[in-house]
């Protein structure tokens, strides 16, 4: 997991995964250093990641206040309950449809949570959060939001895109790529990950484009994006393309068969 202070009281704590074919999908949490901490989402669930380890380098996880979850898909909560222990002050921002997926998994500490709604907003102290629901998402519990003290948009997955290299997807500042390989790499994100945008009112679909474009966003924070700085009118372009863009389909078994055929079983001599 690489660590990157991007200022504006923000660290991004980085990591990848690999996907064949695909490129390697960045997966992002974040640290908002605000008078009441936020952290928000917490990572992948994987056993070789160590989420808290990885907090603790940019603070002390006992003083977390706040833990937003975007959405409680599993390449957001890997950390979030031992988060949970070790930040007895902090309380979970999520949905109460949230609170339900998660429980059918394990469950959720109810007196830790605080339930926020899009359109609503939090106090942490010296700013306010305010709640939307972005655009593009797969998870119908996902809430993002929009930090008007740092000018910084926290969108979830949206606006995500597969990196070529697990450098850049892991890396600092998405500027690294060429702009029409960075277009081209989000829309296959945004088919992959949002395919019912083939079947949407492109009418309404634009409609819920147009609160990105007002919030004039400085900095976008995806989960599945390297920091976007200074590009929001691009990425919000490209928003607009996603419901044309050439839908996604991915490898049957013969396919599957194909790429099995290229590797030797583990432990074969």
């Amino acid at each position: 997991m690489e660590i990157h202070d991007i200022g504006r009281d923000i660290t991004v704590l980085s990591d990848c995964l690999e996907v064949p074919g695909i490129g390697f999908i960045p997966a992002n949490a974040f640290v908002l250093r605000s008078a009441e901490p936020v952290v928000v989402d917490t990572g992948l669930g994987l056993p070789d990641r160590n989420f808290l380890e990885a907090l603790g380098s940019v603070l002390d996880p006992a003083d977390v206040r706040w833990i937003w979850l975007t959405h409680p898909d599993r390449d957001h909560t890997g950390g979030l309950f031992d988060l949970l222990s070790a930040a007895p002050r902090a309380r979970l921002v999520t949905t109460f449809l949230a609170v339900g997926i998660m429980s059918t998994e394990r469950p959720v500490p109810i007196d830790r949570v605080f339930l926020l709604n899009p359109g609503q907003s939090l106090d942490v102290g010296d700013r306010s959060l305010r709640a939307f629901r972005p655009p593009l998402f797969d998870n119908p519990a996902t809430v993002g939001f929009y930090d008007e003290r740092s000018k910084v948009c926290f969108s979830s997955d949206c606006f995500g895109a597969p990196m070529p290299t697990a450098e850049l997807a892991a890396g600092g500042d998405v500027g690294a790529v060429a702009p029409d390989d960075l277009r081209a790499a989000q829309l296959v994100w945004a088919t992959v990950d949002s395919p019912w945008v083939h079947t949407v009112d492109v009418d309404k679909y634009l409609a819920n484009v147009q609160p990105l474009r007002a919030m004039d966003a400085e900095v976008i924070l995806s989960t599945h994006l390297p920091p976007a700085v200074g590009l929001t009118p691009r990425l919000i372009d490209m928003l607009t393309e996603a419901p044309g863009a050439d839908p996604f389909v991915g490898p049957d078994q013969q396919a599957l068969e194909q790429m099995l055929a290229g590797f030797e079983p583990a432990g074969r001599a």
